[in-house]
This record gives structure tokens, sequence and C-alpha cells, in this order.
């Protein structure tokens, strides 16, 4: 049996374990935008390393991503909440497999409060969950990591984190000391993938069912070093 080289693992949310598709396309559609637009236009933004904001900053020049909100809400047009249909297909099994070889796994990205109910009543088989918002700190801030390394009471070397962006998650989880794990999928990943800086990651996956033999690997690695 494979040493595995950490004992928990934590999952970046959006374009991690979640397909946030839906969300942009509402967005794309209330701004009666085409979606590939819309989508060309985040991947610019992307590739130039600015906040997403920016994108609706070009739509809706001299109007703020709050005002923006606000005048959803008085459309009556609310963001969609996550659902079942949004997980990845690879998520669960990611995470059934994660659980049954013993390791402590969570969920914690920079997301709105909501998304902590929306995940549990998921019946996801993690220990923790948690929000950017309710914490307070959000992604790239070493303060967010620390949290992580609070919530799965550990060493940071024995904590590993997955996520699809350079910035917001392999860069400053391998500050912390963490394991480093990019995946690549999602505007980011995908973008964030052909940058020679990606070589920095502890292991590159294109899928969660990589993920497993992948530590398993590195653990592999570790044991016979």
């Amino acid at each position: 049996m494979s040493t595995l080289p950490v004992r928990a693992v934590f999952f970046d949310v959006g374009e991690t374990i979640l397909d946030e598709s839906r969300f942009w396309y509402s967005w794309a559609d209330w701004l009666r935008v085409p979606r590939f637009a819309f989508f060309g236009l985040l991947g610019s933004v992307i590739e130039r390393g600015e906040h997403h904001r920016k994108v609706f900053e070009l739509l809706r020049p001299g109007v703020t991503l709050d005002a923006l909100r606000a005048e959803r809400r008085a459309d009556g047009v609310l963001d969609p909440v996550a659902e079942e249909r949004d997980l990845y297909p690879d998520t669960r099994p990611c995470l059934q497999a994660l659980a049954a070889a013993g390791l402590r796994v969570g969920l914690v990205g920079n997301q709105p409060q909501p998304i902590e109910s929306a995940l549990a009543e998921m019946g996801l088989q993690v220990d923790f969950i948690a929000s950017s918002e309710r914490w307070g700190v959000a992604k790239p801030a070493p303060e967010f990591f620390e949290r992580v390394i609070d919530a799965a009471a550990l060493p940071p070397a024995q904590i590993a984190y997955v996520g699809d962006r350079l910035d917001n998650d392999m860069f400053p989880a391998r500050a912390a000391g963490m394991l480093a794990v990019f995946i690549r999928r999602g505007p980011w990943g995908f973008i964030h993938a052909r940058r020679p800086e990606v070589a920095q990651a502890d292991l590159q996956i294109d899928g969660l069912d990589e993920l497993l033999p992948g530590l398993q690997r590195l653990g592999g690695r570790g044991a016979d070093g």
C-alpha cells in the first residue's frame, strides 16, 4: 500500500469541485451579451492577470459590480445557487476515495457564505466546509491559508491544497508550507496551465480522478528517498 505524503486535503471550490458555468451564463444573459463574447472577455482578463471584476467594468463602464448586483436583484435575478448538477462528475468519487484512504477532507475557497449550506446539503463526504466570506479573509492572503492549517489541525507540510489558479491557490499554498496541487480546468486553469510557473506545483492533474493516485506516487517517492 502506498504511503501518502499528507494527512489532509483541502479544496478550492469554484472550478475545482464545482463547474461555475451556470453562474457566468446567468451574468452574460442578464447583460444581454452573447455567452461566447462574455467568456472571450473573461479569458482576456485572466490572461492579463486582472480581477474578474474587470469583465463587468468593460461591459458596463463606470458601474461597479456591487451596483450591478443590486440592479440584478431589483430585476428579480439572483445568482444561481450551487446544486448537485454543478459538481464536476469526478468530485464525489474523489472525496469518497480520499475519505476511504483515511484523509481529512475540507472545502474552502473565495466564496460567499451561502455556498457552505449549499455544499452541506449535497451530502458530500467531507470533514470541513467554510467560505472566505465567513472567515473574513480571502485568497491569496496568507491569513486564509493559516485558517486552513488551523482547520486541518495539522502541520502545513501534512496538508495538500487543490486549486485551479497559480496566483490564488498554488503560490500561496506553497508559501504556507503546504503541498500544492494544480488542477487544469475552468477558465483560469487552462490559461494558467500554459505558464512556466505551473512547474512549481508539487502535483499537476487534469481531473480529480488523478488526485489520489498522484498523491500515492508522491508518497512512494518520499518513501524511496
